[in-house]
């Protein structure tokens, strides 16, 4: 949220973990990683000015891969989704044309929703993407990859081809939090030399005045617990955690959640 939508509230927010939106394909012969792809290009793609697996800009950027004269069938999510958030938030800041006719939300009109197909959920895309011979979907990396999804590759703000993976996400989240107000940031397209172009952080919301400052401080202590101790729960999840001096700046917000007494609810633990 924005700092004045955190304010109008009564919030803070603070991030927990970083991962990412890997786009994912069913085509014959594609190994998970194999297939490079840019911003301009995925967002055509979404855009239906790009329909066919060999439509020369792909063939282009692939001149090692054999790609079927197909066409291609666009899976997207038909809930709302900070998925959907983040990945239309990349390719706006893409394409020009995406950003005037699509936008940025976490549920958008599809241009390609006559020929395309709208999943529930991570597990409702991959479901599509998985039964449809060259189609093209996005989902989280932890989903795909836990479920042996064919990920593409993607051509960075720095012009590099990367992966996804905690080096990648890690690049994309290497920023000044204490320079961003509420910490509110959307790290797609970072111009960091190895970063992935889709990745994201996941938030918290907490009220800056709850009703049960207890229950509350049970919650804030939780998460104390969790970036303290979760780093490598995090990591075998395919999420990437914070740095300490990151981790600081957070918890240090949490100075802002008070009781009827105006105290802060959490305590530091002694």
């Amino acid at each position: 949220m924005t700092p004045e939508e955190l304010d109008a509230a009564g919030l803070i927010q603070f991030p927990t973990v970083i991962g990412g939106v890997v786009p994912i394909v069913n085509i014959d012969g594609i190994e998970p990683g194999a297939l490079k792809l840019d911003g301009a290009m995925l967002a055509d793609i979404y855009l239906g000015k790009i329909s066919n697996w060999n439509d020369p800009a792909i063939k282009a950027m692939n001149p090692d891969l054999t790609l079927p004269d197909a066409a291609i069938t666009t899976v997207f999510r038909s809930d709302g989704s900070g998925t959907t958030f983040n990945f239309t938030d990349y390719l706006a800041k893409v394409s020009p044309d995406w950003k005037d006719s699509v936008g940025v939300d976490k549920t958008v009109k599809w241009p390609t929703s006559a020929t395309g197909a709208g999943g529930k959920g991570n597990e409702g895309v991959s479901s599509y993407v998985n039964r449809m011979k060259n189609s093209i979907g996005y989902v989280e990396y932890a989903y795909a990859k836990q479920n042996n999804m064919s990920h593409t590759a993607l051509k960075n703000a720095a012009g590099n081809v990367v992966q996804p993976s905690a080096e990648t996400f890690a690049a994309a989240g290497d920023i000044d939090w204490s320079q961003q107000a509420g910490f509110y940031k959307v790290i797609t397209n970072s111009e960091t030399e190895q970063a992935w172009p889709i990745a994201a952080a996941t938030f918290i919301l907490v009220h800056k005045q709850p009703e049960n400052p207890q229950q509350v401080a049970g919650v804030l202590n939780f998460f104390d617990w969790a970036y303290t101790q979760g780093d490598d729960d995090a990591m075998a999840l395919d999420y990437v955690p914070f740095s300490d001096a990151a981790v600081a700046l957070f918890k240090e917000k949490w100075n802002e959640v008070k009781g009827s007494d105006g105290q802060p609810v959490y305590k530091p633990a002694q």
